[in-house]
């Protein structure tokens, strides 16, 4: 069914500066924080609001729109966690994660919800590595959490009942932060030793970025899946095969940077290379929060639906770098630049072929995105019982002027969850980052992710 699709004329504005974080060089658009909060659903409650506090501090602790959004899936995870589990507490409506006790039934559910968002977000953004950040980034991030939380509460009235939930919601909070003590999220999370003497179809290290990384999140422990490689998918294509070369003609014809490198993409299509190009937890926690105030969830149903999203998600990321380690495949702007040399007659390198934006620093396959994308999708179908849900969404990572905090930011519509998951998938084909085979089998990938959480986690208890 054809996207419809806000019209507009696409000019081209590179980002407007480069991060320095230690020895990371990270590209960067400039998004106003407060973005993220302006967007959070009209009517929303407790849990969508945290949701969007969630995006406005990962903004500002330079891990969103673009930079880290594997240590930004687990920060939602955990965080989602905890209100689900504070709320259920109170009144017990579906299974609990890590906190199984009961609280006053007086308690205050807002209070619950703001006091365990809060011990997540600040504790974790403060254990953030400066290997990837920066403390100010991290500062800053805090303060934003503590803003919110100040906000919050003044907004509930003094008493019992605010006492009461304060102390449930900090101790869920405890909860999951404890369990996630030890699970594996710590570096060194950047490889220098780039890979020398490589076979057409190993890995080399993407053009400015002299390192490998986050290889060792294959290690983080998952929240749903048994292990990391349990739904991995099979080998990508062998660089002589007839499929290979179709896929490496795709990307080198539309994934061009139409400045060095020549474009056979449409407008429309490089809209929906930059449209995408965000985070993907920043992307599909809004679309859900636009999901959930168009069919009026209560908050305990947006406890349950952000928790089994936010689980999904993080657990995405750690099949992906497994996936990648893996099979250690390289990406098409490798591939394309050393084309005559790959031993393949029918591939045409181009060794000035530059993508529409600057590869990650990792392997091609399985694609990230992409995974994130069909868990995403997933997750939303199998919580609302239906594919077919139509809704808008806007964006970060578009050119000035167009974005979420615009005055008149561009929107793309869409009629299903797996239509908007497809279209993400092939945005990494437009943005030049990966080959077909990459991102559909990452998509397959996410689904299997999503339905596992869904079935398996947070069921409800009636």
């Amino acid at each position: 069914m054809k996207i419809q699709t806000t019209k507009r004329s696409f000019s081209r504005v590179t980002p407007l500066g480069l991060l320095t974080s230690l020895l990371v060089v990270a590209w960067v658009w400039y998004v106003p924080a407060e973005s993220e909060r302006a967007w959070a659903a009209t009517g929303g409650d407790a849990v969508t609001m945290w949701n969007a506090n969630a995006g406005v501090a990962a903004t500002e602790a330079c891990l969103a729109p673009l930079d880290n959004p594997l240590h930004e899936s687990r920060i939602y995870a955990m965080m989602h966690v905890a209100i689900h589990d504070a709320l259920n507490a109170i009144d017990r409506r579906s299974r609990p994660y890590a906190f199984d006790a009961q609280a006053e039934a007086s308690a205050s559910p807002e209070a619950a919800v703001a006091a365990a968002a809060r011990a997540v977000l600040v504790a974790l953004i403060a254990q953030l590595p400066l290997e990837l950040d920066t403390q100010a980034c991290i500062d800053a991030g805090v303060a934003s959490v503590e803003a919110a939380y100040t906000a919050a509460l003044a907004a509930i009235p003094a008493g019992a009942a605010k006492a009461q939930g304060i102390v449930v919601g900090r101790a869920a909070a405890a909860a999951i932060l404890d369990l996630r003590a030890e699970d594996g999220a710590v570096g060194p999370f950047l490889n220098f030793a780039c890979p020398k003497d490589t076979d057409p179809g190993e890995y080399q290290c993407t053009p400015g970025t002299p390192f490998i990384v986050f290889e060792e999140w294959n290690n983080v422990i998952p929240f749903v899946l048994h292990h990391s490689a349990q739904f991995r998918p099979g080998p990508p294509y062998a660089v002589d095969r007839q499929k290979y070369t179709a896929d490496f003609n795709e990307v080198k014809s539309l994934g061009g940077d139409d400045v060095t490198t020549p474009s056979a993409r449409n407008a429309d299509e490089t809209e929906i290379a930059l449209f995408w190009w965000e985070s993907s937890p920043l992307k599909w926690n809004r679309i859900a929060r636009t999901v959930s105030a168009d069919r009026g969830l209560t908050l305990w149903e947006n406890a349950r639906l952000f928790g089994l999203l936010n689980l999904a998600l993080a657990d995405g990321y750690i099949a992906m770098v497994d996936s990648k380690n893996h099979y250690n495949y390289w990406r098409p702007v490798t591939a394309i630049q050393t084309g005559d040399t790959d031993g393949n007659p029918e591939t045409v390198g181009d060794p000035t072929w530059t993508p529409l934006r600057p590869t990650p620093p990792n392997q091609d396959y399985a694609s990230g995105h992409a995974i994130e994308g069909g868990a995403g999708a997933e997750v939303l179908k199998q919580f609302f019982g239906t594919d077919e849900v139509s809704f808008r969404d806007c964006s970060a990572s578009l050119p000035a002027g167009s974005t979420c905090s615009d005055a008149t930011p561009v929107f793309r519509s869409y009629t299903s969850f797996s239509q908007a998951a497809v279209e993400n998938a092939h945005s990494r084909i437009f943005i030049g980052f990966h080959f077909r085979k990459s991102v559909e089998e990452g998509t397959e990938y996410g689904r299997q992710i999503g339905k596992r959480a869904s079935n398996l986690y947070l069921r409800p208890v009636h």
